[in-house]
Order: structure tokens, then C-alpha cells, then sequence
């Protein structure tokens, strides 16, 4: 009986082995959205992996310029994955009942408060003023609001936030405006503003703001794949990961190389901005257990502000992606290579 079991275990391994060497270079290219700015500048170098012969699979990395543009494709199946903020995977995984799963963290706090002048110094010094800002419904919205809480002023009564789509409309907003304009914006936009207008200077650092008066991460974005096309490709999912951190690894490592190529993407406009901003976005690879704990201690904060912040309840296990078992992925690439 041990030598069966051995024989058989030993078997499982090796197709694995073959199967998955097999169907990843032989399977359609992995459709992957993501956004312009910090959440996709930790994608860019699979391009270059792909180019250069080391990446596992093929890529087709797409950019938009709101996340509201990625989600109708991904609930579609146009995509396989995207790089979207937290709290908006969390409702999409409601909208969806359980339609995706997020795999990575991809992009820790990138916020600032910035201004065209010399007046905020505090949370205090915005009462009474209009804030331009990105991202309404989704992690700038949510993180500002719940700082303002936190610090003592009432969001809908004491300061006036404005909302655009893109980050780029509101450093066109920052550079037409009079003196004392102020702003929520990410990195590398922040970089971006000030290197074309020198009297924008940054006041609140919302990440610090955030760990001053909470425990948990402030989590960017992550990184989702429709549960279904998970399902069906473990072992493209396996491979899209390994690659995925290396590709995270180079964004933190080789500046110059992913500056020119967020450049050539178009995640970020020029090089010379990405360059400077890369070291101030926060990019990273989380997955496993440590996803899980950061994310959702970091939606438990959003849900206890706000429950519509996370679509109305906090998501359970199955939002989270786990790695399959050998036997499933061995399953799957049988499958694959039959169709």
C-alpha cells in the first residue's frame, strides 16, 4: 500500500511537472488590466520578462484611466486579471457573488494632501476649504474621509470635496488654479505636479496620517483574477505569480529600467517622473496568508467607517486566493492541453 501510494504521488508530481511546463507557454496570452499610476508599475517588467524570454506566460497588459473602465470587461470575461484598489475588489466580490479573487497586494499608501501655497500645516487647516480629488468611490475617497473623521472634521459639513476621474485631471485642476489650492493626490502623480509647478508642496502625508491613528496597513491596490478563470488555470495562475514577484522585485531594484518602461507603457508620462517617484510608491508583492491578514484588517477599518466602502458586508475566505493542490493543477493542465 505505501508503494502504491508512493507510485501515485510520485506520478502526480511528474505530470505536474510536464503539465505545467506544457500548457503555460501554450496557453492565450493572460489579459490583465491595470491603471495608470503605482498600481501597475509593479506589472510593467513582465513586458520586459516576456520580451527577453524569462517570463513564464504571455501578457497582454492593458491601461485605463479609471477603475470604472476596468470592472464591466472584468465581470465580462474580456480580462483575466487587473491591479484595482482594495475596497473595490472587496464589492466587486459581492457584486459578483464571489465572481473574483484577489491574489496580491500590490501597492501600499501612496496619498498625499498637497497645496499651491502656504496655509495647511494640520487636518485642522482644512476646515472651510475644497479639496480636489480622484478616486470617488474607491481608496482616496474612503481614506480621506476616514482621516477627516479621525481628526475631527465632518467630511459632508466641513471641508468640500470635488472628484474627477483621473489623477491627471487634477493636476491640470492644481496648475490652472489661484495660490492655496489643495488636492488628494497619489504618487507618482504628486512627483509629476511638483517638478512642473515648484510652489506645490506636499502638507499630509495620508499614509503617516493613517498609521498615526490605525494598526493596520493602508492598502493601494491589489491584484484580482476572475474566480473562474482560476478555477480552470491553476497553474497559469501559479506562473502568472512567480513571475508577478520578480517583476515586483525589478520595480524596486532596477529603477532606470522600469522608469523607461512605465514610459513606454504609459503608466506614467515621462521616465524622469517615474524615476523620482518610484522609491515613494510602495510597491510591493504580498500573497498568501499575509495578503489575507493585511486586506482584511485593513476592510474591517473601512467596513466599521463605512459599510458601502466594501460592498455592504466584509468578504469571506473565498475572496482570498489560495494555491491549489498539486492534484488540481495537474487536473487543470490535462484539461487545458486537451482543448
Amino acid at each position: 500500500m505505501k508503494k502504491l501510494t508512493s507510485l501515485l504521488l510520485s506520478l502526480v508530481l511528474m505530470v505536474s511537472v510536464l503539465a505545467c511546463g506544457a500548457s503555460a507557454k501554450t496557453s492565450k496570452k493572460v489579459r490583465i488590466a491595470g491603471l495608470k499610476g503605482p498600481t501597475t508599475m509593479g506589472l510593467v517588467n513582465l513586458l520586459s520578462m516576456e520580451k527577453d524570454g524569462t517570463a513564464s506566460l504571455d501578457y497582454d497588459l492593458q491601461l485605463y484611466g479609471a477603475a470604472d473602465e476596468i470592472v464591466p470587461k472584468l465581470i465580462k470575461g474580456e480580462l483575466d486579471m487587473a491591479a484595482i484598489p482594495a475596497n473595490l475588489a472587496a464589492t466587486l466580490y459581492q457584486k459578483t457573488n464571489g465572481g473574483i479573487q484577489v491574489m496580491a497586494v500590490n501597492t501600499l499608501g501612496v496619498l498625499y494632501v498637497v497645496e499651491k501655497g502656504n496655509t495647511v500645516h494640520s487636518f485642522a487647516d482644512l476646515k472651510g476649504r475644497t479639496i480636489l480629488s480622484t478616486g470617488k468611490g474607491t481608496t482616496p475617497e474612503y481614506v480621506l474621509r476616514y482621516l477627516l473623521k479621525k481628526n475631527g472634521l465632518d467630511p459632508d459639513k466641513d471641508v468640500k470635496i470635488e472628484y474627477y476621474s483621473e489623477a491627471s485631471e487634477v493636476t491640470a485642476q492644481m496648475a490652472a488654479a489661484r495660490k492655496d489650492a489643495i488636492a488628494v493626490l497619489p504618487q507618482p502623480y504628486v512627483t509629476a505636479a511638483q517638478m512642473k509647478d515648484s510652489d506645490l508642496r506636499v502638507v499630509l502625508d495620508l499614509t503617516r496620517e493613517w498609521n498615526r491613528v490605525c494598526d493596520t496597513q493602508l492598502i493601494t491596490g491589489v491584484t484580482v483574477v476572475r474566480t473562474e478563470y482560476a478555477k480552470q488555470n491553476p497553474d497559469v495562475i501559479a506562473a502568472f505569480l512567480t513571475d508577478y514577484q520578480k517583476s515586483v522585485k525589478a520595480a524596486n531594484e532596477d529603477i532606470d529600467g522600469t522608469a523607461a518602461l512605465c514610459e513606454e507603457v504609459g503608466v506614467v508620462a515621462k521616465a524622469a517622473i517615474a524615476k523620482k517617484a518610484l522609491p515613494k510608491c510602495n510597491i510591493v508583492y504580498r500573497n498568501g496568508q499575509e495578503m489575507k491578514k493585511d486586506i482584511s484588517a485593513y476592510l474591517q477599518v473601512l467596513y466599521d467607517a463605512s459599510p458601502a466602502a466594501v460592498g455592504g458586508k466584509l468578504p469571506d475566505d473565498n475572496f482570498y486566493y489560495t494555491e491549489p493542490s498539486v492534484l488540481r493543477k495537474v487536473m487543470a493542465a490535462i484539461r487545458n492541453s486537451a482543448k
